[in-house]
């Protein structure tokens, strides 16, 4: 299995090598993408990746193709950029409609300083990521077969905390910037993806991460929108690394969807192939249900009303226990750019950052450009009484400086740390650029 799973990989790989250097296979094809509010507006995909297969929300590999690929314009304007690139985004979308091949790679880095720290008060990291979603059978059908890969780098660049640990460093039980750690060189995504009745039904199993389908709404993509993970998956929510896992969704009438699965909570993204052992010997799992309404399929992460239930095993050799807990989210895409969103989770097992998390905000798509504007208010309380409950507020603008180059400078307040009862107030500011091809 082993053989199996790095032959596949490496085939993968020796075939993107491959194709960048092979001819040109058709014209160009451009098609409408449903799955972003900036298609809603009329916008257009470059490489026709709007029927790429996505299972999970905007930060799954099908989404990020597919938004990556849309023609994207910005109240700021870097031209020369989208011009050098357009023969690439071509190429990509040859190569799609002769193989069933979408690929991207991106490089996302991030800078975050805190007014007020105990030690270190900066940190900085960067992640690069190569993905894409290959679909094998079923391309006429709607009833597809899909491969899904993603591999990544994450590292620090130059100071001593990573982003990922500034948060605790200054006392805050939370992370302002949850996926930029130093972990080095990850499989994050191996994954088979069969649809089935027309799509209606998608069910996936491999190595797999459940932050893409657990209790995800339009606004939780810490690569392109909030940093703070009080705005992406709740903090109650104890999702486990990527390791092996299997998971089912389905749209149960034209407006309420179900998705539940189960993932290994000893999942090892850096030694993929342990997670065999652990899966299969260990027996500790995540497992999740979901239930939501939504206003239809295509605009299923806009119009979002869930409930999300979950369950996670005692992990004995870390001493880890076991609990149970539940979230619920709520969000709706009013007048082509405004997005409110109201979050809420809770957790009974010390596994989680915190016991309790609610969060409200509001997103803003610019009308006649791509750049987003993003604020959140938050609150959550630790497990431990004797800790004061926190607040976090996070600001974000998103410049999309060409197509493929994106610049968010990002404020987050965050109010009576719990761990750190000598400051009330410590304010984090950042900037994140991220360049996708």
């Amino acid at each position: 299995m082993r053989r199996l799973f790095l032959s596949i990989f490496l085939l993968v790989f020796l075939l993107h090598v491959g194709l960048a250097h092979s001819q040109p296979l058709y014209e160009d094809q451009v098609e409408d993408s449903a799955d972003d509010p900036l298609a809603l507006q009329g916008i257009q995909e470059r490489s026709g990746y709007g029927d790429v297969p996505a299972f999970g929300g905007p930060s799954s590999v099908g989404a990020t193709l597919r938004e990556d690929n849309e023609v994207k314009t910005g109240l700021l304007r870097l031209k020369f950029l989208d011009r050098a690139f357009k023969p690439w985004f071509d190429f990509k979308g040859r190569v799609n409609k002769r193989l069933g091949l979408a690929f991207g790679l991106d490089y996302t880095a991030i800078y975050q300083i805190a007014t007020k720290s105990p030690r270190e008060d900066d940190a900085a990291g960067g992640i690069f990521r190569f993905f894409g979603s290959w679909t094998l059978f079923g391309r006429d059908s709607g009833n597809t077969g899909t491969f899904t890969y993603k591999v990544e780098n994450r590292h620090g660049l130059g100071t001593e905390l990573v982003p990922q640990n500034l948060g605790f460093e200054v006392g805050y039980i939370g992370i302002t910037a949850a996926p930029y750690n130093d972990a080095g060189w990850l499989l994050t995504n191996f994954y088979w993806q069969q649809r089935l009745f027309g799509g209606r039904v998608s069910i996936i199993a491999g190595i797999v991460d459940v932050t893409d389908y657990v209790d995800v709404y339009a606004l939780t993509n810490p690569w392109t929108q909030f940093s703070n993970l009080s705005f992406g998956l709740s903090p109650t929510i104890p999702a486990p690394n990527q390791g092996l896992g299997a998971a089912f969704g389905a749209m149960a009438t034209d407006h309420i969807y179900v998705v539940a699965g189960i993932a290994d909570t000893n999942g090892d993204p850096s030694d993929p192939f342990n997670n065999f052992d652990t899966f299969f010997d260990d027996h500790e799992y995540f497992t999740h249900a979901e239930i939501g309404w939504v206003s239809s399929f295509e605009r299923r992460y806009l119009d979002n009303i869930h409930l999300t239930f979950w369950h996670v095993d005692e992990r004995e050799k870390l001493a880890i226990p076991d609990g149970w807990g539940m979230a619920f989210s709520s969000s709706w895409y009013l007048y082509d750019s405004l997005l409110p969103f109201f979050r809420a989770g809770y957790s009974d097992t010390e596994a989680s950052l915190l016991e309790g998390n609610v969060s409200a905000g509001l997103g803003y798509y610019m009308k006649g450009s791509s750049d987003l504007i993003g604020f959140g208010l938050s609150w959550g309380t630790p497990f431990d009484n004797s800790l004061r409950d926190q607040y976090t507020a996070e600001l974000f603008y998103r410049f999309q400086l060409a197509q493929n180059l994106a610049v968010t400078p990002d404020i987050q307040f965050l109010i009576d740390p719990a761990n750190n009862p000598d400051h009330d107030f410590i304010v984090v500011f950042g900037v994140r650029a991220r360049l996708a091809l």
